[in-house]
């Protein structure tokens, strides 16, 4: 599913929010294609089942929040794991916290369930689980609920310039 950048323009019927993901990566000069389902992606097993691939190559984008500077914090995981969030803090340099729905959509412009590892309003700390590496192919959110791309490891470290590291939960 993957097109040239040029290909984006072709994609008006994309919701406003999937287009905005779209424009992101065609502005990173990467020639990868949003798509929107009929079902819903908003989990990693709906996801995984929608594009058919196991449910540790969707890539996880999770916000937290760091209260001490009220900085929101994208952790890209293998939707096959939990994420150890004493391990990210250690990388971040201070403690996570929960991020509620009303923060998530003000920091990413994203809701819940559709939150993509680009496009965001300004640039986030982000930290991706080293396990996406072993993967050829992953899958990731494009901004609404049922909406996805499909990328290669490298090319999610490089668009996002996320720090890879061990941060799943054992």
């Amino acid at each position: 599913m993957t097109a040239n950048a040029s290909d984006a323009s072709n994609s008006s019927a994309l919701s406003p929010s999937a287009q905005r993901v779209q424009n992101a990566l065609a502005a990173q000069g990467v020639a990868l294609t949003v798509v929107e389902l009929p079902q819903s992606t908003r989990t990693s097993a709906e996801a995984a089942a929608a594009v058919g691939v196991e449910v540790a190559q969707i890539v996880k984008s999770l916000i937290f929040r760091a209260p001490q500077s009220d900085r929101a914090v994208l952790v890209l995981a293998s939707g096959a794991n939990r994420v150890n969030e004493k391990a990210v803090a250690a990388l971040l340099g201070e403690p996570l916290g929960k991020a509620d729905a009303d923060f998530v959509r003000a920091k990413t412009g994203f809701v819940i369930g559709g939150v993509s590892p680009v496009g965001h309003p300004a640039p986030l700390p982000t930290f991706i689980d080293e396990d996406l590496l072993t993967y050829d192919v992953l899958w990731a959110a494009a901004g609404t609920p049922n909406a996805v791309f499909r990328l290669t490891p490298a090319e999610l470290v490089a668009l996002t310039g996320g720090v890879v590291a061990a941060i799943k939960l054992v």
